[in-house]
């Protein structure tokens, strides 16, 4: 390998070098290194090659990819290449912090250095080769591997190669500092409070002024609870103070929604969210049975039927298999979203059955909420706009973020999103709990005044499902 000049680098500036999966998952991860330098080994170039045919999240990624190394490359056509290219010179306008460091390649062959058991010939060894070579060209620099293959980083750390994850995806450090939706208050909270309170009722509604006397760092909308007795929603806040209204109450057959009641907390928050007409964004997460679906669907079918505040339901997700993938599906786009839809399918059959009507009057119900809901595929969003619709995104924890802000983008006047998920239950390769879209929605939205956010806790669909959850 050809010596590349580095320039008059620190000491901490630190040669990164990228896998193939880490620009197929982030192009702008050639700008988020900071003042350290970029290295592509040209098997990486080769790979992205290959993937850049497409319609697909990754492709597209791909072609992003290429198109920024071509600006760079239109950009500094005069340099000299062995030199690198400098990446402050473009830099994506999102992107939010400086970038000093250099864009250096593959310029040379070298020879294999690995051990026998490792063949050169094979992508992920090859690239192994070239940073064995790449620390022996430039000895004063620390060259670290950045890959989201952790095949790769464990062969990587056997042969003495400094390796990490991509980090800066990451919405958060740990899922626990992830935001909740509720917050219990202290038991001292009214004693606290007691003298600088003020209450009214409005509309129906009862209302409470408190002064923020702890620093309460509350988001809109955010729910807070003391006991039993004393739920509320965080309605509006500013430096000196906080106004609360208290929710409404779903418990009980007397405050039903479409039939379905609250069970526990977390779930009259949910409804409370699903049912308010000014929040347009609703993001409920939470283990398989806890209800997400059923509450969404239900305050849905209330609003689009009975109230008229919506046209039409819309149900989408990423059609991602458990196990083995059965092959192409006949039929139109939403025969072919049906046997993804089986949450939908079990849900309507629980809300239908709260009637008791006759076969006849059950099939007409039948027909009359098949028209109003619609199926429809997430490959087909992109460029649409919806417009009073009440759009339900359920497995939102296996899309991107950029995937998210496809769909939530596509929302037009009148329209309320739900995105439903479960973050220990992500089946998209390289996506974790702390880098999931719906991770990524939940701690962008949770600042903004019409949207609201709910971490459902209690299992509800029944005792083996609820056993199953915590033993297994």
């Amino acid at each position: 390998m050809s010596p590349l000049d580095f320039g008059d680098s620190t000491a901490d500036c630190k040669i990164f070098v990228l896998d193939t999966n880490v620009l197929m998952h982030d192009p702008s991860a050639l700008f988020r290194f900071h003042e350290h330098h970029i290295y592509l080994p040209m098997t990486v170039l080769e790979e992205l090659d290959n993937a850049k045919i497409g319609v697909s999240e990754v492709a597209r990624n791909v072609r992003q990819t290429n198109r920024f190394i071509d600006e760079l490359l239109t950009a500094n056509k005069d340099g000299v290449i062995d030199q690198g290219l400098p990446l402050s010179q473009f830099v994506p306008a999102d992107e939010q912090f400086p970038c000093g460091g250099r864009l250096f390649f593959q310029t040379q062959a070298h020879e294999d250095n690995l051990p026998e058991s490792l063949p050169g010939n094979k992508n992920d060894n090859s690239i192994l080769s070239t940073i064995l070579a790449l620390r022996e060209a430039a000895p004063s620099h620390q060259v670290v591997l950045i890959s989201k293959d952790i095949n790769l980083r464990i062969k990587a750390s056997i042969l003495g190669i400094k390796s990490e994850d991509y980090a800066n995806d990451r919405v958060v450090d740990d899922l626990d500092l992830l935001f909740s939706g509720s917050k219990k208050l202290t038991d001292r909270f009214w004693d606290e409070h007691e003298e600088k309170i003020k209450s009214w009722q409005a509309d129906g509604k009862t209302f409470y002024e408190v002064d923020c006397l702890n620093g309460e760092d509350w988001y809109p909308n955010q729910f807070v609870f003391l006991g039993e007795d004393f739920e509320a929603m965080v309605r509006s806040k500013t430096v000196e103070k906080f106004t609360l209204e208290v929710c409404h109450n779903y418990y009980g057959s007397r405050h039903s929604v479409w039939g379905i009641t609250a069970l526990n907390r977390e779930q009259n928050f949910a409804l409370n969210l699903l049912m308010d007409p000014d929040i347009d964004f609703v993001t409920l997460s939470g283990n398989a049975g806890t209800g997400k679906t059923l509450l969404a669907l239900a305050a849905g079918l209330t609003q689009t039927l009975d109230q008229g505040l919506y046209r039409e339901i819309i149900m989408t997700r990423v059609t991602i298999p458990i196990g083995e993938d059965i092959g192409f599906l006949p039929g139109s786009e939403e025969e072919k979203m049906t046997p993804w839809m089986g949450a939908l399918m079990d849900n309507m059959e629980v809300l239908t059955g709260n009637d008791q009507h006759d076969a006849w009057e059950q099939e007409a119900t039948n027909d009359l909420l098949r028209n109003r809901i619609k199926i429809r595929s997430l490959n087909y969003m992109r460029g649409r706009t919806f417009l009073s619709k009440y759009i339900i995104i359920d497995e939102a924890q296996n899309l991107t973020s950029k995937q998210m802000k496809t769909l939530i983008t596509r929302s037009g006047n009148g329209t309320k999103i739900v995105c439903l998920g479960n973050l220990k239950q992500i089946d998209t390769p390289y996506l974790t709990e702390t880098t999931s879209g719906l991770t990524y929605v939940v701690d962008r939205f949770k600042n903004w005044e019409h949207s609201g956010h709910v971490t459902l806790m209690s299992v509800e669909r029944s005792r083996l499902a609820d056993y199953a959850s915590e033993m297994l």
